[in-house]
């Protein structure tokens, strides 16, 4: 049953049979369960502040718990259930784009989302979207957006190839060439990093991807841009960094290492000599590394974004 509604006077036995508890039970006002049932988390507690308030459960995902925190996380796509209203505190990442192929941009990371809403009894959808492919000697795939309810985001820009701008994202793949980088989406990410026109063989760079915290940086002759940084987030108990961007490629007389990928899991861009980029971590929405030359390189994949909801329990 449902607390009475403002205006109503609420008694610690409709509060008990409201938490399953015996009529007659001692009960703290001050406890998790109470807490949880208001809406109160911390500080003065009123009976006033149950008004109209029920009981509360919720399925789906993989189900954790860190202090008075209940975590669901979404690795793959489901749905959220809910019975009851509670206010929650989510993030939505979206997949990270994939590295360019030949001294190429840095994936751009997926969108990211975070914030606070209220539950209320229905069933949302969660898609988890995967990281764009890393491709051979072509522009690396377009991530794909993470959906949780009404929450969106937008895939991260793909890393370019050889000669061209980065695409657009949730934040923007690196570009090569001295083609604009890639642009991020307001509020999600930030833009790619511009790879140089040298007009010099073999020194031809790409630019790191943005990430969440960061834009891509620009790459300079032999030098990859690295991918920007990714942003903490302790919703889940403790602090883990998510979408970075990926490091640019270098070209055949390039250094001994490519672009840094951004914290947060962003690939490392491929070093001269041939070497691929590589992929992102998985489950960030971070940028995969953009490869470096010739054209039998290959970047890294994008990194497949995550969906974490918490709520008092």
């Amino acid at each position: 049953m449902t607390l009475p509604s403002e205006g109503n006077p609420i008694s610690l036995q409709q509060v008990n049979v409201e938490l399953s508890n015996t009529a007659t039970a001692a009960i703290n006002m001050g406890s998790s369960d109470v807490r949880g049932l208001f809406g109160i988390a911390s500080g003065a507690i009123d009976m006033s502040d149950g008004y109209g308030k029920a009981s509360f459960s919720a399925t789906g995902g993989t189900i954790t718990t860190s202090g008075s925190y209940t975590i669901h996380t979404f690795t793959s796509s489901g749905t959220f259930a809910v019975s009851g209203s509670k206010s929650a505190d989510y993030i939505v990442v979206a997949g990270g784009g994939g590295g360019g192929g030949v001294y190429a941009g840095g994936g751009g990371a997926g969108g990211y989302l975070d914030g606070s809403l209220t539950l209320s009894t229905s069933n949302y959808t969660v898609t988890i979207g995967g990281g764009g492919a890393g491709n051979n000697n072509a522009n690396g795939g377009v991530g794909v957006s993470s959906v949780f309810g009404a929450v969106s985001t937008v895939g991260g820009g793909f890393g370019r190839n050889d000669n061209g701008a980065g695409g657009n994202g949730g934040s923007g793949g690196g570009s090569c060439n001295g083609a604009a980088a890639g642009s991020g989406t307001s509020g999600q990410g930030n833009n790619g990093g511009v790879g140089p026109s040298t007009g010099i063989a073999g020194t031809a760079t790409g630019g790191g991807g943005g990430g969440k915290g960061a834009v891509g940086s620009n790459g300079s002759p032999n030098n990859p841009g690295n991918g920007g940084a990714g942003l903490a987030s302790s919703i889940n108990g403790s602090s883990v960094t998510r979408a970075g961007g990926g490091g640019g490629g270098s070209g055949t007389n390039g250094p001994s290492s490519g672009g840094i990928g951004g914290s947060g899991g962003g690939g490392t861009g491929g070093r001269s000599a041939g070497a691929n980029g590589s992929a992102a971590t998985v489950n960030t929405g971070s940028g995969g590394g953009g490869g470096s030359a010739p054209t039998t390189t290959r970047g890294g994949a994008g990194g497949s974004g995550i969906v974490i909801i918490r709520y008092l329990t």
